[in-house]
């Protein structure tokens, strides 16, 4: 089992993020809705007000990079207290997984209004939850790694491999 993590203001902190505001202790598939679904609808929100490709790709970079360093202090705080290695609460891991397949991909999408961002979330979206359910290797190993390397890390490879594949099929679909 992981250390007790410390108690007071940090430990309220790590929940709150960890458990994006608490919104994974209170829906229901809380990796779904918590987590993945208010990135997507965030990242869709950027892309349709940001002012273009490179601002977009900068933005994202940015929130998958925060949401990384600090989902893996979080989480591993978070899932210390609770006395889980990945508790399902716990949806940090989602939100960077989810934003680093729309980072992965990309490079090679046009997003040029409302219809592509949407398909391309909407895809991005789907393809991430697939992943991240089915946990293909090496997604699952990385589970092992301790702390909150291992809650965040799986997330991470199940959304790279996810932005590969959107980044394939949106290149040869040509849309």
């Amino acid at each position: 089992m992981p250390a007790q993590p410390p108690s007071g203001a940090t430990t309220r902190a790590a929940r709150l993020i960890a458990t994006v505001g608490g919104l994974g202790d209170r829906l229901p598939a809380p990796g779904t809705t918590a987590g993945s679904l208010p990135a997507t609808l965030l990242w869709s929100v950027l892309a349709l007000v940001l002012g273009g490709p490179w601002q977009l790709a900068a933005v994202t970079v940015a929130l998958t990079v925060a949401a990384t360093a600090v989902g893996v202090w979080a989480a591993g705080l978070e899932g210390a207290r609770r006395s889980v290695d990945d508790p399902g609460p716990v949806v940090i891991d989602e939100v960077a997984g989810q934003w680093l397949c729309f980072l992965v991909a990309l490079p090679l999408a046009a997003l040029g209004g409302v219809r592509d961002v949407a398909l391309f979330a909407g895809v991005g979206f789907l393809l991430f939850r697939a992943f991240d359910v089915i946990k293909p290797w090496p997604v699952r190993p990385l589970e092992r790694l301790p702390g909150g390397i291992g809650i965040v890390a799986d997330d991470l490879a199940a959304g790279a491999l996810a932005g590969m594949l959107l980044a394939l099929g949106w290149r040869l679909l040509g849309v």
